[in-house]
């Protein structure tokens, strides 16, 4: 299974990026963490991103990244703003 990956900056982490993952294009952005089969743990580095080890993992078995500004902007269409996006 291949799905989509992208870094959407969380509300309530001051815009520090987050891995967000959908099995399919219409399907809705979930964070990387509610996907347990497909979780893995993040490597200890203060101040590392969160679902970095994730994301090199699907990457390698064929997920295709979405640009943050991409999901941004589908986020402005559907609901006028980029506030929902996490």
């Amino acid at each position: 299974m291949a799905g989509q990956l992208c870094w959407i900056p969380s509300f309530a982490s001051k815009g520090k990026l987050t891995l967000y993952l959908r099995l399919e294009p219409y399907h809705p952005w979930k964070p990387h963490t509610a996907f347990p089969s497909l979780y893995v743990r993040d490597y200890p580095i203060p101040g590392g991103s969160k679902g970095w080890a994730t994301s090199q993992r699907l990457l390698q078995s064929g997920w295709t990244i979405v640009p943050t500004a991409q999901v941004q902007a589908s986020f402005r269409d559907n609901f006028g703003d980029t506030s929902q996006a996490a």
